[in-house]
């Protein structure tokens, strides 16, 4: 009986420590296609008028999913010091901006605005890219073959995606690119790339270096916004989001959830 009454004074001592925990940021990283077709990447996919009356059906669809998770902020792939965006989405809440084929304005600008979030949080990071590089040495030390094979599995995948957009609704084409297995799919061509080199000319592993060195900043420009409570959304294209969910997952103060938490 003493012994239970000194592990209940010793639980009853501890509540006023355990109430002040404070509450952990959560992060939902939502891996998108580039929906106007930009044509920045090295392999691109190609989508269809996301203006189309269809697909807009559609992106009401994407929008009712996220305000499951009700972010209280929204953060996405634009420079931070960009000036444009901020502008654009003032003159939309305003109704003076019509929105574009851009991911960021039919997803961020709609979801804020349906929200009421006076602000989108821009949060992307120049990084080097040395993708050349590394197609210099795959030419001087004769892995044409090798890289041909690489190269043509990514473009496979790419329009694997086309073909699943063409046949799906935006929603369950969000939820494809946001699976686990296709994000591991993704993060195994990086690595791929990544053993291209050797030592004192590590021209793949420092592609593999240099991004993630992106990836990390753009982690960490969010986490300037995610303090304790808040539900940050991120926009990004598919290619960021398995580094970026590593990054979160790996914070402790922070609660990874993922869209099919919410496209229930």
């Amino acid at each position: 009986m003493k012994r239970l009454l000194c592990a209940l004074a010793l639980l009853l001592a501890a509540l006023p420590t355990l109430a002040q925990t404070p509450a952990r940021a959560e992060v939902l990283i939502l891996g998108v296609y580039h929906m106007n077709n930009p044509g920045r990447d090295i392999f691109n996919s190609q989508a269809d008028d996301v203006l189309a009356a269809k697909r807009q059906a559609e992106m009401a669809q994407v929008v009712e999913a996220l305000k499951k998770f009700n972010p209280t902020k929204i953060a996405v792939e634009r420079d931070m010091f960009d000036k444009a965006m901020p502008k654009a989405y003032d003159d939309y809440l305003a109704g003076k901006h019509e929105l574009t084929r851009n991911e960021i304005e039919q997803l961020g600008f709609r979801l804020g605005k349906q929200l009421g979030h006076k602000t989108i949080y821009a949060v992307d990071a120049d990084g080097e890219f040395p993708y050349p590089r590394v197609v210099d040495y795959v030419k001087a030390h004769d892995l044409t073959k090798e890289w041909d094979a690489l190269t043509g599995d990514i473009g496979a995948m790419v329009k694997a995606e086309d073909a699943y957009l063409a046949s799906h609704t935006i929603l369950e084409t969000l939820l494809y690119l946001n699976s686990d297995e296709r994000v591991a799919q993704d993060l195994g061509f990086y690595f791929r790339q990544g053993q291209i080199g050797e030592p004192y000319d590590w021209a793949g592993a420092d592609l593999l270096a240099d991004w993630y060195r992106c990836n990390i900043r753009i982690y960490s420009n969010v986490m300037q916004i995610a303090t304790p409570g808040e539900r940050v959304l991120v926009i990004f294209g598919a290619g960021h989001l398995g580094w970026l969910r590593q990054d979160f997952a790996s914070n402790p103060n922070v609660r990874l959830r993922k869209l099919a938490d919410f496209a229930k």
